[in-house]
Formats: C-alpha cells, sequence, structure tokens
C-alpha cells in the first residue's frame, strides 16, 4: 500500500533579537525626529511647518490665491488632508485659523471671513460656516514657485508633489514669528516689523561682516501685533545675539480723572494674552484683596481694546497700576528661543544675524534658480524664433519644399536637411499660420527674438556676477518694503524698567508747564505765548473742564527735578522731560500718570531743583502763616509714593514752597491787604517731619495768599508785585517794608475794595523779571511787561492789568 509522500518541512527565518534599551531608543529618536522636522519646528527659510506650508501650497495651487473669489474653509482643508496633511481636519484648520487672525500674526497670510476667533480666547466658528482665501502678501511668499526655484517632494501616497520649501521674498520667520513644542526641545520668536527687518537684510547684504549691535539699528526690537512696550535695549541685544533670553513687555495703560475719582484705562495688552483672562484675574485679585483701590472693571472693547478700571476716591492711582503691573499679565516676559530648522532638517538656535544670513542664501538660490529657469525657456524661444526668422528669409523656398512633400513627415525631413533646421524649428515652421507672412507679423518676430537675445545676455551675465545677483536681491527687497511696510506698533524703550527713561537723550531746554486744580499737566515752549499789551483780554491758554481751573502756571527746564507739594503736607517728584509736551489749547494728561497723589490731595505749590544744586533751603509757607525751613537734600530720595514735607494742624494746608540761599529774606502777604519782612535767619532749619513757627499773626477771616523770597543780595529796584481778584495790580517798592521779627501782623500793603477784590497773588521782582503771565480761573492767559505795571505807594488800588470777563477772576501769575 503506497504511503502519502509527506510534505518537507521548512523553519522561518530568524528574527534578529536587540535589547530592548536599543529599540526604545531607537523608535524613540525616529518619533523625535518627526515631530521636529515634519510637525513643530518652522524652517528657517519660509519660517513655517510642515502644516502652514501645505495650506498655503493647497490654495495656492487651487486656485485659491488673493483676489480669487472666497472659497468655505471646509473646502480647503478637505482638499490639504487629502493631498498632502493626513493628520485629522481639525489640525489643519486650527492652523489656517491662526493665520487669519491680526492678533496672532503682525502680518496675516490668509484672508478670512466670517468668525475666525478673538482676543477674548473665543474659538472659530466651524468651517463650514467660514471662508478664505490668500491674502495679498501670501502672493509674494508662493510667487516664482512655478519657475524651479525650489525643491519638490512626494507627498505622503506619492501621488502628488508638494514644494520642500515656499521661495518667499518675505522673512516670514522673523517678521510672523512662531511657536512650536517638539520633543526635548521648542522653538518661541516674537513677530518683527517688516520694514525693520528688510531694511537689515539689505544692510547685511552690503555690510557682510556686521555684528548683532549694528542690525539693531534696524531692527529695534519685537514688534507686536497688539502693541505695548518692551523694556531694556540690554536685554533685546543678548537676545538678539544669543538666540535666547527674556524681554519684558508691557501692554499701555493711562490714568485719567474721571467725575468720580480716576480711572486707569488699558487700550493694549501684551502679546499672547487672552484678554477675558486678564480681566478675570483683576477681579479675582479684588476679590482676594491683592489689589486694593479697584471699584469696577469694564471691558469697552470694539475694534480696538479698551478696558476701563474704575478707582476708589482714596485710591492712589499710580500705585494701583503698579499692582496691575505685578500681578497681572499686563507686564509679561517674552523668552526668546529662537530654534529654527537649518537646510530643512538641522534643529539650531540663531541669533538675530544668523537667521538674517539663511534667508539672504534662501533668497540667493532661488534667484539663481529662477535666472537659469528663465534662461532656459528664452533659449528655446529664441531657438524657434531663429527658425521662424529663417524661414521669412526663405519663405519661397520653404514652401516650395513643403509644396513638393508627399506628407507632414516628409517635409519635416526636408525641412531639417535642406535648411539645416532643429526639429523644433521646423515642427514651429510647419505649424507656422499663413498671417505670420504679413509685414507686421514678420517685424514681431524680428522684435522679440532681439529681446529674446538681450534677455538672454542679461540673465548670463547675472549668473556670472555675485554682486549682480545681490543687487537683485535688494532691489526685490526694496520692492517688498514698499508694498507691505507699516508703522511699528510695539514701543521700545531703550533703559530698564525701573528707569522712566534716558535722560542723555532728552535735549535741555526751558519750557512752560501749566498744572490745573483737577490735577491736569502739560509742557509746552514758551514762545507759545504771545506778549501782549497791558490791559488786554488775553488769549485762551489751556483747555479746562468744566469747573477746573489754572492753579499753577511756571518755568523749568527739562532736566530740572520737579517738585509737587500738596495741601497735606506731602511731597512728590518727577522730571520735566517725564511730562509730554502738548499743543497750547491742550488739556494735557493727569499728574496721576506721573506721581501717586490720592484723589483727597491738592497740588498748591511746585519748585523746581535744577540737576545737581544743593546746599540750599526749602521755604514752606501754609495758609494760617506757619512757616518752615528745610534744607533741600532733605528731599534727595523722594519716593513714588511721596513723602511727608511738612506736619500741619487739621484746619491748616500748606501753600507755598520756594529754595533759599539761608541768608535771604522773606515776605507774606495775605488777602485782606498785610504785608511783613522778616529775615530766614529768624527761622532755625528742621526736619521733614517739623511742625513749623509762627510767621505772620492773622485777623479773623484773613489768610495768607503769598510768600516769596528777597534775595540776600537785592539791591535797589525790587519791588513787590501785588495782583488782586477783578485784574487789579500794582508794585510798591521794597524799602516801603520795613523788616521786621517774625510773628507779627505786618502792615499794610494794599488797600482793598469791592472793585479790586481781594488779594490773590504776591510776587517779589526787580527789574530782571521782563514779563509776567497772568493766568484766569476760566483758562485765558495774557503775557505782558513788568515795568508796564506802575510803582506806587502801599496803600492804593493799583491800576487795571487784565480785563476779565463776567465771572472771571485772576486766579495765579507766574513772573518771569
Amino acid at each position: 500500500m503506497a504511503t502519502k509522500a509527506e510534505k518537507p518541512t521548512t523553519t522561518p527565518p530568524a528574527t534578529p533579537t536587540r535589547e530592548i534599551t536599543q529599540e526604545m531608543q531607537r523608535s524613540y529618536l525616529e518619533y523625535a525626529m518627526s515631530v521636529i522636522v515634519s510637525r513643530a519646528l518652522p524652517d528657517v527659510r519660509d519660517g513655517l511647518k510642515p502644516v502652514h506650508r501645505r495650506i498655503l501650497w493647497g490654495m495656492w495651487e487651487g486656485g485659491n490665491a488673493a483676489g480669487s473669489k472666497l472659497r468655505k474653509s471646509a473646502n480647503t482643508v478637505g482638499e490639504v488632508m487629502g493631498r498632502y496633511h493626513p493628520h485629522g481636519d481639525s489640525a489643519i484648520y486650527d492652523a489656517l485659523v491662526r493665520m487669519a487672525q491680526d492678533f496672532s500674526l503682525r502680518y496675516p497670510l490668509v484672508q478670512g471671513q466670517g468668525n475666525f476667533g478673538n482676543i477674548d480666547g473665543d474659538a472659530a466658528a466651524a468651517m463650514r460656516y467660514t471662508e478664505a482665501r490668500l491674502a495679498v502678501i501670501a502672493n509674494d511668499i508662493l510667487g516664482d514657485i512655478e519657475k524651479d526655484t525650489v525643491d519638490f517632494r512626494p507627498n505622503y501616497d506619492n501621488s502628488r508633489k508638494e514644494p520642500v520649501v515656499l521661495p518667499t521674498k518675505i522673512p516670514n520667520l522673523l517678521v510672523n514669528g512662531s511657536m512650536g513644542i517638539a520633543v526635548g526641545m521648542a522653538t518661541n520668536i516674537p513677530p518683527h516689523n517688516l520694514g525693520e527687518v528688510l531694511d537689515a537684510l539689505m544692510y547685511l547684504a552690503d555690510h557682510p561682516d556686521a555684528n548683532t549691535k549694528d542690525l539693531m539699528q534696524f531692527v529695534k526690537g519685537p514688534d507686536f501685533p497688539t502693541g505695548g512696550t518692551i523694556y531694556n535695549e540690554k536685554d533685546i541685544l543678548t537676545a538678539y545675539a544669543t538666540g535666547k533670553g527674556p524681554v519684558i513687555a508691557r501692554g499701555t495703560a493711562e490714568i485719567k480723572e474721571a467725575k468720580r475719582g480716576f480711572q486707569i484705562i488699558i487700550t493694549e495688552i501684551p502679546y499672547q494674552v487672552v484678554k477675558s483672562d486678564f480681566i478675570r484675574r483683576i477681579a479675582e485679585l479684588v476679590k482676594d484683596k491683592k489689589v486694593e483701590g479697584i471699584k469696577d472693571v469694564r471691558d469697552e472693547s470694539a475694534k480696538d481694546i479698551r478696558i476701563v478700571i474704575e478707582l476708589k476716591m482714596d485710591a492712589f492711582p499710580k500705585k494701583v497700576l503698579n499692582a496691575l503691573y505685578k500681578y497681572t499679565e499686563l507686564q509679561k516676559t517674552f523668552h526668546f528661543n529662537m530654534l529654527a530648522l537649518s537646510n530643512g532638517i538641522q534643529p539650531e538656535v540663531m541669533g538675530l544675524k544668523t537667521l538674517l544670513e539663511h534667508f539672504l542664501e534662501h533668497r540667493r538660490q532661488v534667484v539663481i534658480r529662477r535666472s537659469k529657469f528663465e534662461l532656459e525657456r528664452a533659449k528655446e524661444r529664441a531657438h524657434i524664433l531663429e527658425g521662424l526668422s529663417q524661414a521669412l528669409q526663405h519663405i519661397d523656398a520653404i514652401i516650395e519644399t513643403i509644396k513638393k512633400s508627399a506628407t507632414r513627415e516628409e517635409a519635416h525631413v526636408n525641412l531639417v536637411k535642406k535648411f539645416k533646421l532643429s526639429d523644433r524649428q521646423a515642427t514651429a515652421i510647419l505649424e507656422m499660420q499663413l498671417q505670420r507672412l504679413a509685414g507686421l507679423e514678420r517685424k514681431k518676430i524680428e522684435d522679440e527674438l532681439e529681446e529674446k537675445r538681450k534677455r538672454i545676455a542679461y540673465l548670463e551675465a547675472l549668473l556670472k556676477s555675485p554682486r549682480k545677483l545681490l543687487e537683485v536681491v535688494i532691489q526685490e527687497f526694496k520692492e517688498m518694503r514698499e508694498a507691505y511696510a507699516d508703522e511699528r506698533r510695539t514701543k521700545v524703550i531703550k533703559s530698564t524698567l525701573r528707569e522712566i527713561g534716558d535722560e542723555e537723550l532728552v535735549p535741555e531746554e526751558d519750557a512752560l508747564f501749566m498744572l490745573t486744580h483737577g490735577g491736569y499737566i502739560k509742557r509746552l515752549p514758551p514762545d507759545d505765548l504771545r506778549a501782549q499789551k497791558r490791559g488786554g483780554k488775553g488769549l485762551i491758554g489751556i483747555a479746562t473742564k468744566e469747573e477746573d481751573v489754572v492753579s499753577h502756571f511756571f518755568i523749568a527746564n527739562t532736566h530740572d527735578s520737579i517738585m509737587f507739594f500738596t495741601n497735606s503736607g506731602k511731597v512728590f517728584q518727577v522730571k520735566g522731560y517725564e511730562v509730554p509736551e502738548a499743543a497750547r489749547q491742550a488739556k494735557g494728561r493727569a499728574i496721576a500718570n506721573f506721581i501717586q497723589v490720592s484723589g483727597t490731595d491738592q497740588i498748591t505749590a511746585v519748585v523746581r531743583i535744577p540737576k545737581d544744586q544743593r546746599g540750599q533751603y526749602l521755604f514752606m509757607s501754609t495758609t494760617r502763616g506757619v512757616i518752615k525751613k528745610v534744607p533741600v537734600d532733605a528731599f534727595s530720595h523722594v519716593r513714588k509714593g511721596g513723602i511727608l514735607a511738612i506736619n500741619l494742624r487739621s484746619d491748616d494746608r500748606l501753600g507755598w514752597v520756594t529754595r533759599t540761599s539761608g541768608e535771604d529774606q522773606v515776605i507774606l502777604t495775605t488777602a485782606q491787604g498785610s504785608a511783613i519782612r522778616f529775615s530766614e535767619k529768624d527761622v532755625r532749619s528742621m526736619g521733614r517731619t517739623a511742625s513749623g513757627v509762627a510767621g505772620i499773626r492773622l485777623e479773623d477771616g484773613d489768610a495768607v495768599i503769598g510768600s516769596d523770597v528777597i534775595p540776600s543780595k537785592a539791591e535797589k529796584g525790587y519791588r513787590l508785585l501785588a495782583l488782586m481778584a477783578n485784574g487789579y495790580g500794582k508794585c510798591t517798592a521794597l524799602d516801603q517794608y520795613k523788616v521786621q521779627k517774625r510773628g507779627g501782623r505786618g502792615i499794610l500793603t494794599a488797600k482793598i475794595t469791592t472793585k479790586t477784590g481781594p488779594l490773590v497773588s504776591a510776587h517779589v521782582v526787580n527789574e530782571e523779571h521782563l514779563d509776567i503771565i497772568a493766568v484766569s480761573q476760566k483758562g485765558n492767559v495774557i503775557r505782558t511787561a513788568v515795568k508796564g505795571i506802575p510803582v506806587i505807594s502801599r496803600a492804593t488800588q493799583g491800576v487795571r492789568v487784565m480785563r476779565l470777563q463776567q465771572g472771571d477772576a485772576l486766579a495765579l501769575v507766574v513772573v518771569i
């Protein structure tokens, strides 16, 4: 019995074994490189991650460029996912949305229609509701891609080709920045101003040895789409030199006075801060009592950001604002980490110069490849035109040859053989229409041939000359700058955050400073107020709010320290240049923007301390006749929140503060027409917190309205200028005022009547004082010569100095 043949047994080949640690290392490395190269990091050349590049290419390829009809976002997402990026529609749509957000990208690459999200953190509408197309600037990111300017590679299923990098004329990596978290590394590149980056590229092209500091002549710092302010040139330089480093950014906030206290108005917030989260954080701080003085927070934003923070009446506005900087994202640190892919595969942390060099080389290669492509096409066309030109010169023989040929193929062979043409030239001749035989058409062929020969010569010369190639690159940068550059949005402060400004860059010049009772201050050039004759009606010197009046008008240098004394006896200090210059009729800025004065305090005296001037005294006088002398050095370190200058009784207020030498005399004047003159030496030097001593004894209902200094070297010609509420004034020689001991009742200095009104101001003047500037309660200002005011005796009414309107009264006088 035959037995069934047994099947031969085969042993499968043994699988090579590996240590699990080696396998995990290899697999993890492959995964990490895939994330780094294919997902998370941008290419240094076009500044794009693969998903963004595929979206732009997909829209360009599909005819969805700028100027085309808007197309549903779902259509774009579907095409990109099906052709190039099979990683899910949500990832593609999120990337598309971000490229359309003007608060995320400095120069959006996609133009969207519909709800594409907002700065409050609200998500975009579903892709089936929104529409999009490429923004105009994206045309210059993809332009010339059809001219073999970049390499292409197969897509994920090898059915199509996609660009490895885009031939962008825009330095997109720096201009729009980039964020991404890869495996073991991350990138964080801020947006920049396009005009500044292009200027730096053009400079670097001509000066390849330039260093980072040279380039920062053009690139001042990041330029965030949300504006704000960044600080410290040294930190920015470090970040640009090394590719890493922190830079402090702040939003834009201003303190303004409202009907019931002060407000903090926030009009810009730092980059990447979600507005709704920011407001919620403020509410939490108020609830937890970490920030005190806030009454209400409102979001009044429409197209532009406007967050209104209402403050309580007793709040210190500057102190509240500082707390917001400290505890909220109104102040934020942006950490530079300029990591990008070099040559498309190698992650590298790059400084500003390296980034610009990579882009410059990319553009050079694009121009080379484009020129080679155009040269090849020009030569091909010139070759055809040469054949057509030759045919037109021998047209009868050409026609005869074609007529004698039995077939098209035979005619083709005969033409090549008889006239020594190439196959392409012979084909073009056979396809030539009879209308090309017309004289004008023949001329067009000759002209086109000449143009192509010139183009070929130009392109050949261009490819042989590195300098000419660079000039083409620079010219294209100029074109991009003209087309897209705009003003910087983010302000750059060169000094550190602790410093208010760079004093060395502020010119030293005298200026007029005007302060209102309501707390508004401004600085303007002295020439803004023209001189007028005595008795004139004046001109409008400041736009005041309803019920607001001018309280101080003084002259100081921009480098002087200006001390503000309040009725409660506190003193604050700012530099002259910190007060912004304004137009003559402008209202100015709230003083609370510069000092932490409370809503209940009123500034009653202003003293300027020239730079490096010490060793003198500040002489203080109150409305109740109390006086005090304190060394200027005691106020060398005035805190932002102010310090105490004098201890006052509850019914008294600090009214006047002047500088003295220690050897001067002082004269006090009252509203009812009394005056007392005494030596400064009668008052001993005191500490800041002392209460002072009696200067003059007052009658019931009387009060001090003026306190001024008579210099120790005062000679003949000094006099007391007294101004009254109804616009009357006079000068009286000082020798009519005997020197007394402090604390007396004084002597008569003016005859007070209903016509003149009470005294409102008194000043010591001499022949060197050329003009006075008088300001009424309604803001009318007149400038007139001191010598135009007559010198008369003490017990007189004076003459009219300023003609006032009905219901107006003199507020103050400054002597120049």
